[in-house]
């Protein structure tokens, strides 16, 4: 197979022999030359140890520091649950439809950065990287002014789509106390994808798991001691938030030498391209996100919605535990894809792709069996109450295969954000989801009596069959064409490409 740069399917890589690099670098010694091809068993497992270190070298921190960050919902959730059934129903909300709008919308506004970082850092045009993280920084706080009244009118929105009075009136009050929460998003996000795409990511590890003792610490102090109660989680939950954004930021300013030179009004100039790129990263996310955040506000329309409502929302907490270690995963490859990408090499892209399939298959199977086995206890993490602890052990094989299904999805996302496929996922999870899956969900939980478990399995089902259209997506997908295609974005958004020519 040729490669833009040169003849790579010629090099004995597996053996560790060395070759003269290709033209196009500049770009980290790792990447100079393209994988050869596979021919026999030996190869293969060659092939799987040298992709699996290095998907693991960027996919461990990563994940790591998501389970770190997602770490700090789940304890607001935990400290909260011991507080009340209505106060966990009403904090899981909040989390789960107003916090997930701004997190589902923010994290693809940010994810833009990992298709343009990642092939600009692939092509050697590391410069381009603080340019691009200035713009996200201006485009993710314009965002987040936007979603603002979401949150301050988030108790009239959510009486209106159904939720119980008392619930709905805690879950205002609690989305307009983690309002702070959602702005550092916007500087959160674009750094993690800036540090991700350099596969700088040892400190988005560190600075992870220090929010997430502090964050604990913060929670005792204002819930147990001081007895603040939703209102004390809150405060807890804006100050964590912050304390990550603002690490990462001095990080980046103190120690990103290369990447990072300073405010630059280059920044301000060619934003409009960015923000519908923005945009399109946004939409692929969000309808994804947002699907799991519809199914909470349905479930709030069952009978019994406290227990309906919690013994899902604490579903999809342990769900989102293995979730935060597969976006982990999905960063991961996404980072290879783009940096192969950008860096000409077609045949290493596609077979980090493999690689990390089959091993996130594992680990899904592994998660599966661990939920079946565990089904009648771990629900007691997050309550006492043995009325939620049975009506949660119910959910448990819907639980165990959401998680299987959620090893390969995540994975061929990022796949797509690497390649800059947004758009075409967008419209594959706009009919899966919303057109299939919310759907049949509607009519198996309230035209069958199945409750949440059918609202549950409408759900897996638009999961399942977004997931079978994207392997086979990435099965037939043409690696030297998305190299090219790499070229040609790097060509429109580095412009210099029109002096070249010239020349």
């Amino acid at each position: 197979m040729e490669t833009p740069g040169g003849s790579a399917g010629e090099t004995p890589l597996y053996g560790g022999s060395s070759m003269e690099p290709t033209e196009l670098h500049s770009a980290p010694s790792a990447m100079l030359a393209d994988y050869p091809p596979v021919h026999g068993f030996q190869d293969a497992k060659n092939l799987v140890c040298m992709e699996s270190g290095k998907l693991w070298a960027i996919a461990g921190p990563i994940a790591f520091n998501i389970l770190c960050n997602y770490g700090i919902n789940s304890f607001t959730s935990i400290f909260v649950g011991h507080i009340g059934d209505v106060e966990l129903s009403a904090v899981a909300i909040s989390l789960s439809v107003i916090a997930n709008f701004s997190f589902g919308f923010l994290l693809g506004m940010g994810s833009a950065l990992e298709t343009l970082c990642g092939q600009a850092f692939g092509a050697g045009q590391v410069e381009l990287l603080g340019v691009y993280l200035q713009r996200s920084w201006i485009i993710l706080v314009g965002s987040c002014f936007c979603i603002m009244p979401l949150y301050i009118f988030s108790a009239p929105i959510l009486k209106l789509l159904g939720q119980r009075h008392d619930i709905a009136e805690l879950a205002g009050k609690f989305s307009i106390q983690i309002i702070p929460q959602m702005f550092s998003l916007a500087i959160n996000f674009p750094t993690q994808k800036f540090l991700q795409a350099q596969s700088n990511v040892a400190v988005l590890a560190w600075v992870g798991f220090m929010a997430l003792i502090v964050h604990i610490g913060v929670l005792f102090l204002f819930v147990r001691v001081f007895r603040w109660g939703v209102t004390g989680a809150a405060a807890a939950y804006d100050v964590s938030a912050w304390a990550i954004a603002l690490a990462q930021v001095i990080y980046i300013v103190g120690w990103c030498k290369d990447s990072w030179k300073g405010l630059s009004w280059l920044a301000l100039k060619e934003l409009w391209p960015f923000v519908k790129l923005s945009v399109a990263s946004a939409v692929m996310i969000c309808l994804e996100i947002w699907y799991f955040m519809t199914i909470i506000v349905l479930t709030g329309h069952l009978e019994d919605p406290v227990i309906a409502v919690g013994s899902l929302s604490i579903c999809m907490n342990l769900n989102g535990w293995e979730g935060m270690l597969f976006i982990g995963i999905n960063a991961a490859i996404s980072v290879r894809v783009s940096n192969e990408l950008g860096s000409g090499h077609p045949r290493a892209a596609k077979y980090s792709v493999f690689v990390t399939v089959a091993e996130s298959l594992i680990i899904g199977i592994v998660c599966m069996i661990l939920i079946i086995l565990t089904k009648d206890h771990f629900a007691m993490l997050f309550t006492s109450s043995e009325k939620m602890q049975k009506a949660v052990s119910k959910l448990a094989y819907l639980l165990a295969v959401t998680m299987l299904l959620n090893s390969v999805q995540p994975v061929i996302s990022g796949v797509a954000v690497g390649g800059g496929w947004q758009a075409l996922v967008a419209y594959i999870n706009l009919a899966c989801y919303y057109v299939i899956g919310l759907p049949l969900g509607f009519l198996l939980g309230y035209k069958t009596r199945l409750g949440v478990q059918g609202i549950w399995m409408g759900m897996i089902f638009g999961t399942f069959l977004q997931t079978v259209i994207l392997c086979v997506i990435v099965y037939k997908t043409n690696w030297n064409d998305e190299v090219a295609q790499a070229s040609e974005r790097m060509r429109k958004w580095s412009g210099i490409s029109d002096e070249a020519d010239t020349k």
